[in-house]
């Protein structure tokens, strides 16, 4: 997810790790992969991974994102269709445009300076409650932020950059369309943006099976890990 880094994903390591080849990055400017010039695009970051995974010697992921995660999972997919055995979306949206108003793409390119000159604690306030409903899920995600601490100027540019990102792999209009088997996850709680609203549109366009999650905000898999893990499985299983 954006901003947040490895330990977002720590009760599914933890649950996996002795069943599975698991592995789980600090995306491109994040926690270790940092200091990163924030000149790649999405397409960027998806042929990253690849190369990361064929280094790793791991063939036909299963990859599961959250947020923005899951549109790095989506370019994926678009790039490699033959290489990605499946694909679960924790709390994100569909990267086709249709999807998106022009008002809301315009508003993810000009991110960058709100962040910069909304005060601190309101950010980390908002970043903390604002993602999570379990005491769990948001002390995680608090210490994820506080990396951010006294350098205001990083989490702007970071999130600023992730949020146009977005918004322009949106307008390069690719099919973006998912051709093995894959899971739609969203907490039932998640404030994020639109994302409940995004969610309903894809899975009634696209048919691909959604779990909504009780108790869960946009981070339902630090919020609901045991309820997020079993989903996995059955997927696993599936695939």
């Amino acid at each position: 997810g954006l901003t947040a880094d490895h330990r977002l994903f720590d009760k599914q390591i933890e649950h996996f790790e002795e069943k599975c080849n698991v592995f789980v990055w600090d995306a491109p400017g994040h926690a270790a992969s940092w200091p990163f010039e924030f000149d790649f695009d999405l397409t960027d970051k998806a042929r990253w991974l690849d190369e990361i995974l064929t280094t790793e010697n791991i063939h036909y992921p299963v990859i599961v994102g959250q947020s923005m995660g899951a549109y790095v999972g989506q370019m994926y997919a678009q790039i490699y269709p033959e290489k990605l055995k499946a694909f679960i979306s924790i709390d994100s949206a569909p990267l086709q445009k249709k999807y998106y108003t022009g008002i809301e793409l315009w508003l993810l390119k000009k991110m960058e300076p709100v962040y910069y000159y909304y005060p601190w604690k309101a950010l980390l306030k908002s970043g903390t409650n604002g993602v999570a409903v379990t005491e769990y899920g948001r002390k995680l995600m608090h210490e994820i932020m506080m990396t951010y601490d006294g350098d205001k100027k990083r989490y702007a540019e970071l999130s600023g950059h992730g949020f146009k990102m977005l918004a322009e792999a949106v307008e390069k209009e690719l099919p973006y369309e998912i051709k093995c088997p894959a899971l739609l996850i969203c907490g039932e709680k998640d404030k994020a943006g639109s994302c409940i609203r995004y969610n309903k549109a894809w899975n009634k366009d696209t048919g691909i099976l959604i779990e909504w999650i009780k108790d869960a905000g946009h981070n339902a898999n630090t919020d609901r890990p045991d309820i997020i893990n079993e989903h996995i499985e059955k997927m696993l299983e599936r695939v």
